[in-house]
């Protein structure tokens, strides 16, 4: 019964290890990428929600600190979503006019929207109402306070936020 256990145990073992040569051996002729299995569809980089509905929000919520750490104001542009995480960076398209976004809050809780709009974005792009937008995610950035602001110029830090004129 013994030499019965090790006869199946080797042959199985045989078996596992040549077939794993014969994987690596594949791998290695595609350079390390395996194929897709029939019947498989690749799964995109980029995520597209094509009839996606989108508000806005903002001067109610000025001085608010957002989910993701940011205190929102009037130059914030950014949107929000319920599952991306903080720091999503999400390509908007909007009549054609064309956006890329952080998510820096958590939302939108009302009209059955998918994204929430910043004042900013939405202005920027040209949204005054609840509208159908295309958008797809495109990157990720680092969540930190600042997220969403404009660059703050070298000559604007070194004089307190002060214009010479």
């Amino acid at each position: 019964m013994r030499i019965r256990f090790t006869t199946i145990f080797l042959a199985l073992l045989a078996a596992l290890l040549s077939a794993g040569v014969l994987a690596m051996s594949a791998l290695a002729s595609t350079g390390g990428a395996a194929s897709p299995s029939a019947g498989s569809t690749p799964t995109p980089l980029t995520k597209v929600h094509k009839t996606a509905l989108a508000t806005w929000f903002g001067p109610g919520f000025y001085g608010q600190q957002t989910a993701c750490g940011q205190t929102l104001t009037p130059a914030t542009v950014g949107v929000a979503n319920r599952k991306l995480p903080c720091g999503t960076l999400v390509k908007v398209s909007y009549r054609g006019q064309r956006l890329t976004l952080p998510v820096v809050d958590r939302g939108p809780y009302a009209n059955g929207a998918d994204w929430d709009l910043t004042a900013a974005a939405a202005q920027t792009l040209g949204i005054e109402e609840t509208v159908h937008i295309a958008t797809s995610v495109v990157g990720a950035v680092p969540n930190t306070p600042s997220l969403g602001l404009p660059p703050v110029s070298p000559a604007a830090v070194l004089t307190g936020g002060a214009v010479a004129g």
